[in-house]
């Protein structure tokens, strides 16, 4: 991991799913852990899928969703590592076929290629866990080096009888 002036510094990339209202758990967790955290958010997961507010005032920093203009400052440091929580059937589809037409995919695209760790925990229905592009999405992205959490499936209707999202996994995978 690189060091910068502090801690090292975790990207956390949000999906819109529906349990990313609770990315709070896994900014407290790296925190626990000594990390700096960013957020990046894909565009729709800022649409009100998260308190962007309470994120940016437990991280102390602007989340990032849109690409910065020439000559803005870098808003984050380059990152020691990325977690990708919820991860989306849309992002793990575009990200794998190497599309980076948001913010978040390019981070995503990028990070492989620069040596960053990736951790990504997919939220994925079942329904759509069994579509062929997805499983092939899930090898490449394996492929390159990205630490894959068990697919997580989402609302099941009872919120009784639905596991706990497993936030600090993402960190759990880029530590090991």
């Amino acid at each position: 991991m690189t060091e910068h002036a502090g801690n090292p510094f975790l990207y956390v990339v949000v999906c819109a799913a529906g349990i990313a209202d609770g990315v709070g758990a896994l900014i407290t967790a790296a925190q626990r852990r000594n990390w700096e955290v960013g957020v990046i958010a894909t565009p729709v997961a800022m649409g009100g899928f998260f308190d962007a507010a309470a994120v940016e005032a437990q991280t102390g920093r602007p989340i990032r969703s849109a690409w910065r203009t020439p000559g803005d400052p870098r808003p984050f440091p380059p990152p020691d590592a990325v977690a990708v929580a919820p991860a989306t059937f849309n992002t793990i589809n575009k990200w794998a076929a190497g599309t980076a037409d948001t913010l978040a995919l390019a981070t995503l695209c990028e990070a492989p290629g620069l040596g960053v760790p990736v951790a990504a925990l997919p939220c994925v229905s079942g329904a759509l866990a069994a579509h062929p592009a997805y499983r092939d999405s899930l090898t490449r992205l394996r492929g390159m080096g990205v630490r894959l959490g068990d697919p997580y499936p989402g609302p099941s209707g009872d919120d009784s009888a639905r596991p706990r999202f497993p936030w600090e996994r993402a960190l759990e995978l880029l530590e090991s």
